[in-house]
């Protein structure tokens, strides 16, 4: 599996995740749209392949769904629920723009007699993201070696208007792919606006892919962004081609899942002796916040965790200056969930620090991470010995500003071979992929240096697996997925 696709809230309450696919092998390739759908983004139920491509020279890229509730579309003349899924085909000779329809709430779908629905003689052209914006749909779609994302706008899914081009900005590396537009909340505020998320590869700063955003506005066929700088949407390097789910209603913390990988060697992971390859990040809750040092900012954290949250194993209300240790060799699942919050900090010197690892006491082995106060926070996966290639760097870091009221904080999930972080009420975050000859049982976290008016709460919970008590139904984890 790689990118998420067609990632859409149904009106009964059920997600639904489509993914690039490849029934046939551990690789890309042969690429189908996947399915899966869950009542709360953790437990996953497999379903059959929705999308399959029409010929043995055609592929079904990304691309996005929607409920058609007006059927603007025609196709659904006696039901509000009806899906249409807009995707590239891509053949030999050109990428071009497809729809296809579900009467049955997007289990099944019938590819649209008319297509292609935007027709190109280029074969870098691909992966549409639609959204419903007052009176029509309108879609972002890349250009990708031209690096323009497009703006057409649509009154049926069917017939599709060029209206403007995002064009050059940010980062460009080799290529644009999968743009997103999302409308957001604003922390702290009633406002919302506009996201347009632009992923890379190859060419991210530490290289491979990556996924680039922009705040701004958009009018319905034209996008604003509130200035010229472009912002990395996670610092490690395993997350991208993330989308945002479609049926949120406004107000809500827009959700996303992204593909936890990197192009540079998603390929080449060591897991295909287990049947394996890829997995998706968490699902995550986002808003834009406006910082005071850095400006507008993504903030990501994860989304409620209450359906998988286990046990707590550990927790102390003030580690100033002190180091918790905690073994969760018996925790079935090999997965934990950790938050550590910071006052007090008023005065706090350039070398206090809060570190913390996992590590399997068996083998040596450990990732671990870190904080100098006001400073840089960091990732270090490079004690983790299952995987060498000279792409997988092994070390990542990001600025952490103090805030003028003294607290920090930061929260984590680790899940086998997936770490993901969230620094400074998820001001920043990272998702790091990282293979273990041996599994990492036991987890510590330490302070030192802090002034006497600093308090340090910790916990540390137990994950549940999401794979225990499933009766015998398909589950799929989207976190260590088949394929």
């Amino acid at each position: 599996m790689n990118d998420p696709n067609g990632l859409f809230l149904d009106r009964n309450g059920t997600y639904h995740l489509y993914y690039q696919y490849n029934p046939a092998g551990l690789i890309a390739g042969n690429q189908h749209w996947g399915h899966a759908t869950s009542q709360d983004l953790y437990h996953w139920q497999n379903q059959p392949i929705a999308i399959f491509p029409p010929n043995n020279d055609s592929q079904v890229f990304s691309g996005s769904a929607v409920v058609d509730v007006n059927n603007t579309s025609g196709f659904f003349p006696d039901q509000d629920n009806g899906v249409v899924a807009i995707y590239t085909l891509n053949t030999p000779s050109a990428q071009v723009q497809e729809i296809a329809y579900s009467n049955d709430g997007g289990y099944t779908f019938t590819r649209y007699s008319g297509n292609p629905v935007i027709d190109s003689n280029s074969t870098q052209f691909r992966d549409p993201k639609v959204i419903w914006h007052e009176d029509h749909w309108a879609m972002v779609v890349a250009h990708s070696q031209d690096f323009v994302i497009g703006v057409y706008t649509s009154q049926d899914l069917k017939t599709w208007s060029h209206a403007s081009n995002f064009s050059h900005h940010g980062l460009l590396g080799v290529q644009y792919e999968c743009p997103n537009l999302v409308k957001m909340p604003v922390e702290g505020s009633n406002d919302s606006m506009y996201l347009l998320t632009i992923s890379i590869n190859p060419g991210a700063p530490l290289g491979g892919s990556t996924t680039q955003y922009f705040p701004g506005t958009f009018n319905g066929t034209h996008f604003v962004p509130v200035d010229g700088a472009a912002r990395i949407a996670d610092f490690a390097k395993d997350n991208y081609a993330g989308q945002f789910f479609y049926g949120i209603p406004d107000g809500r913390d827009a959700l996303s899942i992204a593909w936890a990988s990197n192009w540079q060697y998603g390929q080449s992971v060591p897991t295909a002796q287990e049947g394996w390859r890829s997995a998706m990040s968490l699902p995550r809750r986002n808003a834009l916040a406006n910082l005071p040092t850095t400006g507008w900012n993504l903030v990501s954290l994860p989304h409620d965790l209450s359906p998988v949250l286990g046990e707590q194993l550990a927790a102390r209300g003030d580690l100033s200056g002190d180091t918790l240790v905690v073994d969760y060799s018996a925790v079935a699942s090999n997965a934990l969930y950790f938050e550590a919050n910071v006052s007090g900090l008023a005065g706090v010197a350039s070398a206090a620090t809060l570190t913390f690892a996992f590590g399997s006491p068996r083998s040596g082995e450990y990732i671990r991470g870190g904080y100098f106060f006001g400073g840089d926070f960091y990732l270090d996966r490079g004690g983790v010995r299952g995987f060498d290639n000279p792409f997988f760097t092994d070390k990542f870091s990001a600025p952490s500003p103090l805030r003028a009221d003294g607290t920090w904080t930061l929260s984590g999930v680790v899940d086998r071979s997936v770490l993901e972080v969230f620094v400074d009420r998820g001001a920043r975050s990272a998702t790091s992929a990282f293979y273990a000859t041996q599994p990492l049982t036991s987890f510590s976290l330490s302070t030192a240096g802090l002034p006497a008016s600093a308090t340090v709460s910790v916990a540390v919970y137990a994950l549940n697996s999401v794979w225990a008590d499933t009766d015998g139904a398909q589950v799929v984890d989207v976190r260590q997925s088949g394929q």
